[in-house]
Formats: C-alpha cells, structure tokens, sequence
C-alpha cells in the first residue's frame, strides 16, 4: 500500500460514529474483503492524518483497534502491517467441525467431555438440562453493571495493583458480618481468604491437605468436578452414600475407621445433585465421626442461598475447628464474577495464603470490588429473594414435568436448582440420543467417584422456560 492510496477516504463529521470508529470501519473492511493483503504496510500515523484530515491521535485509536482485533500488527520502529495471519486459506485436508462433530461424546461420557460441551464458545446444542447455571435472564445484569460502574469510577489507581493476598478487606470484613449473624466466629484477618470461586477454593484445600495415595471421603453423589481435581493430586477417592438427611453415617463411620481419610466433602445444604438438606442430627454425628477419626471436613457451600433459611451449618456447629468452610457469588449474581471465599481457623487460613500466593499469587480485586459494591448498596437480600422464589417456582413446574414424562424422583428435592430423577434405564445412553438431538444432559454415571451406570439424571430447573427442551427430552425418552 503507497502513501497515497487511501487519500480518497473521507471522515463524516458530527456524524452518529466517532472518528475512530469510522476510521477503523474503513481499513477493517478493506483488510477483510482483501482490499488490503496480509503483509501490506499501512501509512505512517502522520500520513495517514494528513491524507484523511484527522488528528494524529484519531489514527493512533483507529490503529490500536485494529491491532486489538488482530487485524493489523504493530512493528517497533517499521509501523503498522497488515496481519498475516489474518483470512488465511485453511489446508486443503483440513475441514470444518460441525458442533455436532465437537460434541460427539466419548465411550463412557466423562465429566472433560462435559464442561467442554457446557463451555463450547459457539454451539447449537441447548443445555437447560445439563448446566449447572441459572439462565442470566433470571438474575440481575443491571444490579451488577450498576456496581461496575461505581467500581470504575471510585477505584482508580488502586485496579493496577495485585492487591492484598487475602483478598479486598472491605469484602473480608463483609463476609465476617455475614458469617457470624450466623454463628460462624469468622474474624476478617484471621479466618477468612478469597479466592476465584468455589472451584479454586476447594483447589487451594486439595493443595493443601492431599499427597498422593491420601484417602478422600466424597459423598455419593456429589459435585462431579471435585472428583477430577483430586484425583488430579493423586487422592483415593471412596463414595459415602447420600440421602435426604446427610450421609449414610453407618457407612461413613466404616469407611473412616478403615481407610483413615485427610478429608470429607460435603455439601449441607442444597446438595448437588440431589437438592437435600444436612439434618441437625446428621451435623452432629459427622463432627462427632471427624473428631473420632481425625479428619478434616470440607463444607461446600455453593448454593447455600438457594435455601429458604435455617440450614444446619457445620462450621456454625463446629467453630471453624476442624471444618474448612467455602462459599461464593458467581451463582446467585453472575458466572463471570469469581469471586469465592473459605473459612477456617487461622492457622490453616495461614498456610491456604501461602498456596494462593504460590498458586497464583492474589486473586483478582476488581471482581472482589464488585460484590463489595453489591452488598454494600444493600439490594442483594432482596435479590436473592427474587432468585430463589423464581427457582422454587420452576423446581415445582419441572418435578410435575419429569413425573408426567414417566420419571420417578424417589425424594423431591426441598431447595435449589436441582432435580435428582430416576429414569428408570441407563442415562448415558438417553445423554447420547440427547446430544443427536441437540440437548445437553448430565448422566447420573458422573455423579459418582465409583463411575457406575445409573439410571438417575441430573436436570436443571432452568428447562423450566424452555419449551423445545422438554419437547427433545420427550422424544429421547420415547426411544
């Protein structure tokens, strides 16, 4: 491209696009029509002004866009080509993968195949059964945008630091409030430590406590993806059956006596998959079993807000002595803001601090700054009231659903996103004729550490609003 070749542009002035914009329209579309070949060298930043009579600055925007969309290159000292990697001829032996290619599940479908399918950038396939997210248009976007903004306005300088290993105070001192209006002695420097949701708290514990060949008690069925992350440490993973009340506290005390686990995972309210709640009695016979056997518990708090109150809390119960608590924001608020938390004594928050920092020094402020922001403008009770009370609604439509499609549900769930259903045949095979339909389905096999066959399938209430969801369902179980 010669200096005089795009002389010919002209700007629009006080138009409805800013100059930048228009500016940077105008070679994007040149570059991507071919107009411009990769390779090409584009006018330096003061020709270009000169030819197009816009200032220097409104070229170096337009220039920094484009390099940010990969369509040009900037070269220290030569200027700013055309990207030659940009529109390049795919290889003749090469061909396009449909979603339906990508999302052909393997022999036994494993929980990698899972999370991909769940976090496939750009797929047909429906997954109101098979996620484990609220759909956003049952949460609140606007409440936190509104406190992205505040956040962007008031936090200044302090967004370009790595901020304080154990996590923005202001939300520190929060979680202490919340946690000891419910009986938890959870003090903001000494017993409390964030970290990027859920999964990277339960991640810091693993790093902590396992070493390869440690036993790990985990409940039956449970949250598959712990079942990946300790294996991952080399831990032995041994199943607690779980019902209604808690786990089976017979088989838990074998096991432990047995096996002599470093930990037990569980969920006390709002179990996944299942939906149950820890019973005061089953609360007490675990901490009795944990002090008995000297193991760790783990409790993992995830859907606590789904719960309408009352919950036993182990930590509560426990005083932080021998149960590590975690908990988070990203599935009551928003998927992309991961932002968890864990409770403990202080000597183990200690050494979790140390983890994190090795791990990944801290955790992001900007996301912590957020939830700050939300709990402190004094709407998220009211919102997570709003929350809850349209998941009860849809838990109620989708258990009269599943039961009028033939499946039995051999304990209703009393809270949460969840509906454990027995569909009375292998539900791998149904999770396979649901993807060739375009439905995305968790069979009851990834539940379990064991990977048996099941017949029991995990649904989300969030088919709830989802009319071609049941319509697929309906015709895979008609098979």
């Amino acid at each position: 491209m010669t200096e005089s070749s795009f002389s010919g542009w002209q700007p629009v002035r006080n138009g409805s696009k800013s100059l930048v914009n228009q500016l940077a329209d105008s070679l994007a579309q040149r570059i991507e029509t071919h107009g411009l070949r990769p390779g090409t060298k584009l006018p330096s930043i003061r020709v270009m002004a000169e030819q197009t009579k816009v200032s220097r600055f409104t070229v170096v925007e337009a220039y920094d866009r484009l390099a940010a969309r990969g369509l040009v290159q900037s070269r220290r000292g030569a200027g700013f080509y055309v990207s030659t990697r940009y529109g390049t001829t795919p290889r003749r032996d090469s061909t396009p993968q449909s979603d339906a290619g990508r999302l052909q599940p393997p022999t036994p479908i494993d929980v990698s195949w899972l999370l991909r399918s769940i976090f496939l950038e750009s797929t047909s396939i429906s997954m109101p059964g098979g996620a484990g997210l609220l759909p956003s248009s049952w949460l609140d976007p606007g409440l936190v945008a509104a406190a992205v903004r505040s956040v962007g306005r008031t936090a200044n300088s302090s967004l370009t630091t790595y901020g304080c290993p154990t996590g923005f105070g202001p939300l520190r001192q929060q979680l202490a409030s919340r946690l000891q209006n419910e009986g938890v002695p959870a003090h903001p420097e000494h017993n409390l430590l964030t970290a990027n949701g859920v999964t990277h708290a339960m991640d810091l514990v693993a790093r902590l406590f396992i070493k390869p060949g440690d036993t790990v008690l985990v409940e039956d069925p449970a949250w598959f993806v712990i079942f990946g992350r300790l294996s991952a440490f080399g831990a032995r993973l041994i199943g607690v059956p779980r019902g209604p009340e808690g786990p089976d506290m017979e088989q838990l005390e074998r096991l432990a006596a047995l096996h002599k686990p470093r930990l037990f995972i569980i969920n006390s309210s709002v179990h996944n998959p299942t939906g149950f709640t820890l019973s005061p009695g089953s609360a007490y016979d675990i901490l009795r079993l944990a002090e008995k056997h000297d193991f760790m518990v783990v409790e993992d708090d995830t859907y606590r807000e789904l719960h309408p109150g009352g919950a036993t809390r182990l930590a509560s119960l426990d005083q932080l002595d021998r149960v590590i608590l975690t908990g988070g924001f990203s599935k009551i608020l928003a998927a992309s803001l991961r932002v968890g938390y864990i409770a403990a004594n202080a000597e183990i928050i200690r050494k979790l601090t140390d983890q994190k920092l090795l791990s990944g020094l801290t955790s992001p402020e900007l996301g912590e700054r957020v939830v700050h922001r939300v709990l402190a403008e004094g709407q998220y009770r009211r919102h997570v009231e709003r929350v809850r009370a349209r998941v009860d609604k849809a838990r109620s439509l989708s258990i009269a659903r599943l039961q009028a499609l033939g499946l039995v549900i051999p304990h209703e769930p009393q809270a949460g996103m969840f509906i454990w259903a027995d569909c009375k045949r292998d539900t791998e095979t149904l999770a396979r004729a649901a993807v060739d339909q375009g439905l995305l389905l968790a069979p009851g096999t990834l539940f379990s550490p064991t990977q048996a066959p099941s017949s029991m399938m995990r649904f989300s209430v969030a088919m709830a609003d989802s009319p071609s969801a049941w319509e697929t369902l309906a015709n895979v179980l008609s098979i």
